[in-house]
């Protein structure tokens, strides 16, 4: 496995994003990886060195430019990117832009997973671009989606949520599901009745948010599951 940092720019700003690549030389599936809303962190720099491990190149897109160490500004970094779509959507197709630069990348058979914000990212993804197979949303936060979008979903959706997730009340679910029917979308819906926000990070507890919570059972499950829609959609 081969990792590195890469500097590029998008959205007028100076972006480093990370680099695994597990291809060992042959042209293999790409997998870009969208950060929660902490920003890029050792929580989606490992999730690509897994992805790594099972044979892709992973490429962890940067969001904000900066690792922010407040609340606050997260909330502004966040935010930034919700409240103009445009802006939003420059930045997924920069990050795209380079996992397809990579050499060893079949740009054919190209994912994006994301966790959290991130998981936000990639459902605005399958919209923002037709490059994508598949994307994978694990925890995401849903109370954002507008009450229509007549866009297309371009890929297949996978969301792996939490019930105790509180980040996804019932109202912001049915939205989900309604927009997804809406636009025909190949969607997967997984709910995991034990599990809380932020099921795969391990450092979650220490924020002390109720219902925020690391589950190993769900953060394993969702991972196979995703593991099977890619298998499915790179063959």
């Amino acid at each position: 496995m081969q990792t590195m940092d890469i500097s590029y720019r998008a959205g007028g700003k100076a972006m480093t994003g990370y680099l695994a690549d597990g291809s060992k030389g042959s042209k293999v599936p790409g997998v870009l990886v969208c950060h929660q809303g902490m920003g890029l962190r050792d929580h989606e720099k490992e999730r690509a060195r897994m992805l790594a491990d099972l044979g892709y190149v992973a490429f962890v897109m940067d969001l904000y430019g900066e690792v922010p160490t407040e609340r606050a500004r997260m909330g502004e970094l966040l935010n930034g990117c919700l409240n103009d779509r445009a802006l939003w959507d420059e930045l997924i197709l920069a990050g795209l832009a380079q996992l397809k630069a990579q050499p060893n990348v079949d740009v054919s058979r190209v994912a994006a997973i994301g966790f959290c914000f991130g998981g936000m990212t990639v459902i605005e993804a399958v919209r923002a671009t037709d490059e994508l197979n598949c994307v994978v949303a694990f925890h995401p936060g849903l109370t954002h989606l507008p009450e229509s979008d007549t866009r297309p979903v371009f890929g297949k959706v996978m969301a792996c949520v939490g019930q105790r997730d509180p980040l996804i009340p019932e109202d912001a679910r049915n939205r989900f599901l309604r927009l997804m029917a809406e636009a025909n979308a190949d969607l997967q819906y997984l709910n995991y009745g034990e599990a809380g926000h932020g099921f795969t990070d391990k450092t979650v507890d220490a924020m002390g948010m109720p219902g925020f919570n690391y589950h190993g059972p769900t953060d394993r499950r969702s991972w196979a599951a995703m593991r099977g829609l890619f298998d499915e959609s790179f063959t």
